[in-house]
Formats: C-alpha cells, sequence, structure tokens
C-alpha cells in the first residue's frame, strides 16, 4: 500500500496534543485510503448498519484503550458529535480520526460541541509531496488529470468518472445537508465557477446566468465553499483608498475538474500558467490548511498570493509556467506599497531554486515542491 508520507507525517504532530483529528476533503480524495494506510489503525466504516450499531454500543469506547481507530463516515451515526466529545474528555488515550462529509461543519452543535476537542486536517488532492509519493513526476499529467487519486492514477480520461462525481456530490453533498431545490441552477452555477477558476467573483453575473437571485447564488456560493469545491481567495490591502478590498477570487478545487468544464480536449502551453497558478494554490493549502490572500490596485496591478509575515512583512507569490516570460513590473509595484518581505516566483520550468535580483528587489525562483520550505522559513 502507497503511504502518503505528508499526510501521515501531520497526523502524527496533531496527535501530540489532542486525540481527535477532523479529516475531511472532497469525495475520493482519499480520506479512506489514508486511513487505512495507518500502522495499527482499527478502521470502521460508519456507512455499514452493523458497524454503527457496534460504535453506538455504551461499551465501544471503553473496549478500545490505547488504541488508534477511524471512524469513517462518522456523520452517518446519530450523534456523532457526543461520541467524540465524550472520547475527547474521557479517553484521552484513545486516538480517533474522524472522517465525513465535510457539509457536517454547517451543523452549529457539532462546531460548537468539540470546540477546543479536536485538530481538523483538511487532505487536498495530491500535493508535489504525494506525487513522489506515487512515483509520478510528470507534473503535465498531474495538472491535467488532476489530484484525486482514482483519477490521477488513470491511464486515460473518462468524462463519464466526472459526472458520476458531480451526481454523487449533488446527492450527498448537497440536496442531502443544504436541502438546495434547484439542481439544475446550482450544478450550472458549480460549472461556471470551475470554468472560470481564478477569476473575480461577481455574484450579479452569475445571477443572471443562472437565473436566480443573488441572495440564492451567495447561499450556493457558501455550499460550495463548505464542502471545498471551491478555494476562495480573499484580497490583502491596508488601504481602502486605491486598493480592490471585497472582492474575492473563486479557484475551482482541482485542475482536473477546471480542465474538464472548460471542455479542453487539448491543452496549448499558453493554458498551463491558470492551471499552474491553480495547482500552487493546492500546494499552499495542503501546507497551511487555508488560503492566502492576493492583491490588485484599481490600475490592475496584480500579485497571485501574498502571506503576512510579521507585523509590516508580507510573502509574495508568483506563479509562472514559464520564468523567462516573466514581467516583474507588478512585483516593483506592490513592493513600493509594501517593501518588507521575502520574495517568490513558483516556476513550471524551475528544477532547482536560485536567486535574481531587479531594480533592488531579491527574487527566489523555486519549483512546486520547494513552497514547503519557503513557507516554513517564513514562519520560523
Amino acid at each position: 500500500m502507497i503511504k502518503r508520507q505528508f499526510w501521515l507525517q501531520q497526523i502524527e504532530n496533531l496527535f501530540k496534543n489532542r486525540n481527535i483529528i477532523w479529516l475531511y476533503g472532497v469525495r475520493r480524495v482519499g480520506k479512506t485510503f489514508l486511513c487505512k494506510s495507518i500502522n495499527n489503525i482499527e478502521y470502521f466504516d460508519c456507512e455499514l448498519p452493523y458497524i454503527r450499531n457496534e460504535v453506538q454500543s455504551p461499551y465501544f469506547l471503553k473496549e478500545l484503550k490505547n488504541k488508534i481507530i477511524a471512524l469513517d463516515e462518522v456523520h452517518k451515526l446519530e450523534n456523532p458529535s457526543e461520541l467524540l466529545k465524550i472520547a475527547a474528555d474521557y479517553h484521552k488515550d484513545l486516538k480517533i480520526i474522524a472522517t465525513g462529509s465535510s457539509s457536517i461543519f454547517t451543523y452549529k452543535k457539532f462546531k460548537d460541541t468539540l470546540t477546543g476537542r479536536k485538530y481538523n486536517l483538511r487532505l487536498t488532492p495530491i500535493n508535489s509531496f504525494d506525487m513522489m509519493d506515487f512515483k509520478i513526476d510528470n507534473i503535465k499529467k498531474r495538472i491535467i488529470f488532476g489530484g484525486l487519486p482514482p483519477f490521477f492514477l488513470s491511464q486515460k480520461q473518462n468524462q463519464k468518472d466526472y459526472a458520476e462525481w458531480i451526481d454523487s456530490y449533488w446527492a450527498k453533498d448537497i440536496a442531502e445537508i443544504f436541502k438546495i431545490e434547484k439542481r439544475d441552477s446550482f450544478i450550472k452555477f458549480m460549472e461556471l465557477l470551475l470554468a472560470n477558476s481564478g477569476g473575480i467573483f461577481e455574484a450579479t453575473r452569475y445571477a443572471k446566468e443562472c437565473e436566480v437571485s443573488r441572495h440564492t447564488i451567495k447561499s450556493y456560493l457558501y455550499a460550495l465553499e463548505m464542502t471545498n469545491i471551491i478555494n476562495i481567495v480573499r484580497p490583502f490591502s491596508k488601504s481602502k483608498n486605491r486598493e480592490i478590498v471585497s472582492a474575492p477570487k473563486v479557484y475551482s478545487f482541482d485542475t482536473g475538474f477546471t480542465v474538464f468544464m472548460k471542455g479542453w480536449k487539448e491543452i496549448r502551453n499558453e493554458d498551463f500558467g491558470l492551471l499552474w497558478e491553480e495547482l500552487v494554490l493546492n500546494e499552499i493549502i495542503s501546507i497551511l490548511g487555508y488560503s492566502p490572500n492576493y492583491w490588485r490596485d484599481k490600475q490592475g496591478h496584480e500579485i497571485d498570493f501574498i502571506l503576512p509575515l510579521s507585523v509590516g512583512e508580507v510573502l509574495s507569490i508568483e506563479c509562472k509556467w514559464n520564468v523567462k516570460k516573466t514581467d516583474f513590473s507588478n512585483l516593483k509595484i506592490f513592493r513600493e506599497k509594501y517593501p518588507k518581505g521575502k520574495n517568490i516566483v513558483v516556476a513550471g520550468d524551475c528544477v532547482k531554486p536560485y536567486f535574481i535580483k531587479i531594480k533592488n528587489m531579491k527574487i527566489q525562483i523555486i519549483g512546486l515542491q520547494d513552497i514547503y520550505k519557503s513557507i516554513k522559513e517564513k514562519e520560523e
């Protein structure tokens, strides 16, 4: 069995301080596979009726002293929050990884009951560390096929797989939890958002195209964000006069779905720029657990991603498929306003990190696999 070492290390680190981990992510991202790859774990699939009966027995936790267990699809239990709360408060020797629909976060009782008792770990589509574990270094395949393991490891793309995934997502994550009735409008909105990955979100535009109200569009957006189908990148600003301060950018959760929604049969070299930006964002989220910001002024100058450092310092991240074609004028304007901080360019054609200097700006050129080190250096 292939072990996704990056995530196993994350789990090991989190268990040092708390005994409950909520492992969440989109369907088929590999939650079950990851749980089963942990040494000496006892696995319980709560979708099965007889397993639910066993787990809900009053003696269940008492019989698992000093063990590590996985409760997969834990939201199928009658009262999962109560079970996990009891485990956190009275069975600290027991380590539990609970997985399920990310929609369960929308239940206030679930969130409030476990506040301070669990760690949340978002499992993203395959990152650069996972590619090494799978022993596949074809970055173009990762971009085109996407990062859901069954899709990434397949020999060819099958449009039926995407259609079946969407049907399952609607039935199990949206219709059941959010009670959204207009399937066609919701799916159309989702398809438009994924096809326009990386664009600035304008509710009015989508309301018109989907023939629903702006309020409905905002409720759709909330559902998509809660189920991790989109990544919202909000603007970074300390000046309300010249910079855009309210319009977020919305990215698809996976490059493979972006390609599918765009209907691309062949990917031109110039198309890789947007998809590369999306892949870099996935890498950042896998490391941090949340999205960075972006910066853009009213004149249209933009920096792809921004991470705050210490007070007054920010890390700027630009994404370039081909670093030789990079124009650093936007970075120059950004640094005139925010002079303190580190600059990195994540380039698709970078084999080994190196530095360049342009107009007194020191810029590090790195590859996808180097982002982790750059961010961790920022944190330290």
